[in-house]
């Protein structure tokens, strides 16, 4: 077991590795032909532009300035100075409510700490119980500051209890000023922000087929029938993913194409050549420009064809669209209530913001959604269990005992002091990280495959996956896996009645692992964050193999983006240690300290500078965030009951089931006040945001700018060279049915509302199903 050398040690390895990165970054940030890769954000907003450089050829790539090296680590504090404000108008909402879960973690450890190490360490010390009675356990120094020290039925444990009281008593202090001071932050952002196309828009689902009139038809009928009032346009949902394929096709074939073009340019001494076969390995040697070329136009021809296919084709309009609403608060009440008496028709529900719909999943039929989730359900639940099998296998062999049985010829290196405390401090950690690497992307695809329309709900639905394989397989997992299988020989040994015994000392036993787990993870996982090794090397590639122009330039920069999915899930693991072992184990709360310190000004500054967020949902995310703190605090009030019972401490079980009834009951309350914030838009926000927009613009007109506002983007660049003649919203556009029964329709005016039971049909004006 490591000793608290051996965790010294490793942290301090770990603080020199990150102190490296910072000056890494500190260093290549100030160079010149960096710039667009760490400040991004600003080129991308015009806010910024290449640092201009007079004199020698090197100052163009190298910066000179001496003076501005002795201040490498000013970006911290300049990263603290954007007050929220500002930072919610440059970042957006999203943004600055995610720093706030690094901070919450910041407002409930640091105080738990010091109590912690004030209190429940000095208790925990001055007992000499592993020492005495448990000999045949293995232990560490770590652990004789932990309650694994504490005899049995010892009075002392009524300190934990009350401490665990006190911790949970802050928690939810913290937790449910944060949920209101958020839940606040969005309804004024609601308030305040810019019009947007998704403030008037719906996405209506499961359109009942009718077969005399089209989709479009259809649903323009229906919401003038009951929407009459307020319903605006629609634009009705295209299967447009095998155009998307092949434009996404001909983009990569012209990036080679100006590559070749490119390296020609700088030899006109010989033509580039490529081989036509597998990964240009083998095949048929060919002229590359006349190849990219002629692959260019065959599927520039392609996608002309398939583009008028999905115009004219009825199978590629899907039963679904968006539906615009002249008014925010016509489009709250259609998204928020029941449209038919069929409650598996006409179903609504708030549509994303434009640049927030993941369109390959909007033609999914949605009778295949509830299928698609029952096996993504299931395929989940085997990748979560069967995966507990390598990870226990992979931390096996990152132990000494491991590597010495399966090299046993290292022997000799591996009992060498300092490398025996890296491989104790480091590898276990190091080990899971890697294992994991990959996980993210197939979470995300699963989350993809069931259909899901928005990117930022992609990532919510992965991020709690993620969260609970976390929970399972690296907090769950490296608890069995790590303390049951250590202490197997010594259960086998010892008579059945001190089983139980054994376990409740045994399970303390892995904060030596998750503290190196923290420092791998987490400090140095902070510190390649800011060092962007990976966009960096991408960047200058581009740069050097296909940049001619500006706009390239621009194209070649890759800020990326929060990426809650993953972000998120790895917070909440760190909040989950921290409550579980803040009664058992405080000897690990000072690493999560530094974690989210560190986080806190790291993710600030990324940023400010940095990620570009692809969508604002106005902190929808934040009741998940909520509610995976509360499970921690359960998880940790439940783990803390097993060990005092373990602990012959029967007796004061009632008071922590007390505490777990407690927190339910806090958790239900806050769901109940401030959930419906995050859910359903307040009606009289609607109307309140609408008077004062008519009163500003009493002749505006909505339909200019939603009529087009949800179109594929593969049509967009067709769409935008049409003129299109918008009309006043006050103007009548006649639009009868085609219905040979006129029972449910009365065919008002397609704008006004007006009946117009008897309307020749030769005044129905083209309506394209794509147009919109």
């Amino acid at each position: 077991m490591a000793t608290l050398g051996d965790i010294g040690v490793a942290a301090a390895f770990n603080l020199l590795s990150a102190f490296v990165f910072f000056i890494a970054f500190a260093v290549l940030r100030l160079q010149p032909f960096n710039d667009r890769v760490y400040f991004p954000k600003w080129y991308l907003k015009g806010l910024r532009t290449s640092p201009a450089s007079s004199g020698a050829f090197v100052k163009k790539f190298v910066n000179l300035d001496f003076r501005s090296y002795l201040k490498f680590l000013n970006w911290m504090p300049e990263a603290l100075k954007m007050p929220e404000l500002e930072l919610i108008d440059h970042a957006g909402l999203d943004s600055a409510v995610y720093l706030r879960i690094y901070l919450i973690g910041l407002k409930i450890f640091v105080p738990i700490t010091i109590v912690a190490w004030a209190v429940l360490v000095p208790v925990n010390y001055t007992n000499k119980t592993l020492e005495l009675q448990l000999k045949n356990v293995t232990s560490s120094d770590i652990d004789k500051l932990s309650i694994s020290n504490i005899a049995l039925e010892s009075d002392r444990f009524w300190t934990h209890i009350v401490m665990a009281y006190a911790f949970t008593f802050w928690t939810c202090f913290v937790l449910l000023k944060e949920y209101e001071t958020v839940a606040s932050m969005r309804l004024h952002f609601l308030a305040s922000e810019k019009r947007r196309p998704d403030q008037f828009t719906v996405l209506v689902r499961n359109v009942p087929p009718d077969p005399d009139e089209s989709v479009s038809e259809t649903v323009e009928h229906f919401f003038l029938v009951n929407h009459p009032d307020t319903y605006l346009t629609n634009q009705v949902v295209c299967n447009a993913n095998k155009l998307a394929k092949l434009v996404k096709q001909r983009k990569k074939k012209q990036n080679w194409l100006d590559y070749y073009q490119l390296k020609y340019s700088r030899n006109n001494a010989q033509r580039p050549i490529m081989k036509t076969g597998f990964l240009g390995l083998c095949g048929q040697k060919v002229d590359a420009i006349e190849h990219h070329e002629a692959e260019i136009g065959k599927l520039s021809k392609e996608i002309a064809e398939e583009r008028e296919r999905v115009k004219k084709d009825p199978k590629a309009i899907m039963p679904a669209a968006f539906v615009s609403f002249k008014s925010r608060w016509g489009a709250a009440v259609c998204a928020q209530t029941q449209q038919s008496r069929d409650p598996t028709s006409w179903l609504t529900e708030w549509a994303p913001e434009p640049c927030d719909v993941y369109w390959p999943n909007l033609p999914i039929p949605y009778v295949s959604l509830a299928i698609r989730r029952l096996i993504m359900a299931v395929a989940f639940f085997f990748l979560t269990f069967f995966f507990m099998i390598p990870i226990a296998s992979v931390q096996a062999l990152a132990s000494i005992e491991g590597l010495e049985k399966v090299a046993p010829f290292l022997k000799p290196i591996i009992d060498m002091k300092f490398i025996k405390s890296v491989i104790q401090g480091i590898l276990p950690g190091l080990a899971l990280k890697l294992f994991l690497i990959f996980l993210p992307a197939i979470l995300m695809i699963m989350a993809k495959f069931e259909g899901f329309t928005s990117k930022s709900y992609l990532e919510r639905r992965a991020a709690t996956r993620y969260y609970l394989f976390n929970l399972v397989n690296v907090f769950l997992g490296s608890i069995v896996a790590g303390s049951a299988l250590e202490q197997l020989n010594t259960f086998i040994k010892q008579s059945a009645n001190e089983i139980p015994r054994t376990i409740g000392v045994a399970v303390p036993l892995r904060a030596t692992f998750f503290i190196t787990y923290i420092m791998v993870d987490g400090w140095a996982g902070i510190a390649g964050e800011i060092l962007m090794l990976k966009p960096l090397i991408i960047y200058h590639l581009k740069n050097f193999f296909l940049v001619k122009t500006e706009k390239d330039r621009e194209e070649a920069m890759d800020p990326g983006s929060l990426g809650f999915n993953t972000g998120e899930p790895q917070i909440q693991l760190y909040f989950l240690l921290g409550l579980v072992y803040a009664a058992v184990t405080p000897a690990l709360l000072p690493f999560i300290v530094i974690f989210f310190g560190l986080a806190y000004v790291v993710f600030r500054h990324q940023i400010i500078n940095v990620y570009n967020q692809e969508y604002e949902s106005a902190a929808a995310f934040w009741p998940d965030v909520h509610g995976r703190i509360i499970i921690a605090l359960l998880i940790s009030q439940v783990a803390l009951i097993g060990l005092l019972t373990s602990k012959k401490a029967a007796q004061s079980t009632p008071f922590l089931i007390a505490l777990v009834v407690l927190t339910i009951w806090f958790y239900t309350f806050c769901k109940a006040r401030y959930e419906p914030a995050f859910v359903q838009y307040p009606l009289q926000e609607a109307m309140m945001k609408d008077t004062l927009e008519r009163a500003r613009e009493p002749n505006l007109n909505l339909k200019p700018y939603l009529q087009n506002a949800y179109i594929h983007p593969v049509f967009k660049e067709e769409d935008e060279e049409d003129e299109f003649d918008f009309k006043s919203e006050n103007e009548s556009v006649l639009v009868p049915t085609k219905r040979q029964s006129r029972r449910s329709t009365p065919a008002p005016s397609r704008i006004s509302g007006a009946s117009s039971p008897s309307l020749p049909p030769e005044v129905v004006p083209e309506h394209p199903e794509c147009a919109s």
